[in-house]
């Protein structure tokens, strides 16, 4: 039996999932003529749902583009049942709760945010969404050759050549400093795309724009001064 009093939780509506993906009210949830919170403590809370959910979207750059095999954090204020840390599969899709497969890939973790919320409010009343970037595996960049700590690393955010560079430890001092070359695949034309850099031309001179911002699977090669100079610098 029901209690007429409300608790603090009274405009929270309860949804279960039924064998075969049946979506039905809780059969215990309160009447819809029950008395809500005071609208001064809902839009209260809601602002709290809010405030942490901007806060944890900002754990990483607001336009990263969430890809494949990436690892999220999704917080659903005040529905624990409905949080969970997924993996973007291969297909770009994660499960959930409920709404089921959301689609991932090629959304900032604002937008995707964005999107939930609106899907669950037909089942949850002011939802709160929060995606959190838990661990970059779709974006990397790739750094060989002549440089402290060769290997593969996160791109979280925009990064330009010599701040890669800075993520490896910086040169070795046998590295070819102005010989840099980059390989980056293209969607214009098929295979790679190679380009040269020089560190005294970015640094020294006024080869700014050879600073350029790299792209996810871009991979940068700093050969040694005692190798073949490569030729077009």
């Amino acid at each position: 039996m029901v209690s007429n009093h409300c608790v603090h939780d009274c405009n929270i509506l309860w949804v279960g999932i039924f064998p075969g993906g049946a979506v039905e009210p809780d059969a215990g949830k309160l009447p819809a003529d029950t008395s809500a919170l005071p609208v001064a403590t809902a839009q209260a809370e809601k602002a709290t749902g809010q405030a942490r959910g901007d806060k944890l979207s900002n754990a990483v750059s607001s336009d990263y583009v969430i890809g494949a095999e990436d690892v999220l954090d999704i917080t659903v204020w005040r529905n624990p049942d409905l949080s969970r840390q997924v993996q973007v599969r291969p297909d770009g899709r994660f499960s959930m709760p409920i709404i089921r497969d959301v689609v991932a890939v090629g959304k900032t973790p604002t937008k995707l945010a964005e999107e939930m919320t609106s899907r669950l409010k037909e089942y949850v009343q002011n939802p709160v969404v929060a995606v959190t970037l838990k661990e970059v595996n779709s974006s990397n960049i790739f750094l060989l050759g002549e440089v402290t700590n060769p290997g593969k690393y996160p791109l979280k955010s925009k990064t330009t050549l010599l701040q890669g560079i800075t993520i490896a430890g910086g040169f070795k001092e046998t590295a070819a400093r102005n010989q840099i070359v980059i390989f980056r695949f293209t969607e214009t034309a098929p295979g790679l795309k190679r380009f040269t850099a020089s560190y005294d031309d970015i640094v020294l001179r006024s080869g700014i724009a050879d600073n350029f911002e790299l792209k996810s699977g871009d991979t940068l090669v700093i050969p040694s001064e005692s190798m073949v100079v490569f030729p077009g610098r």
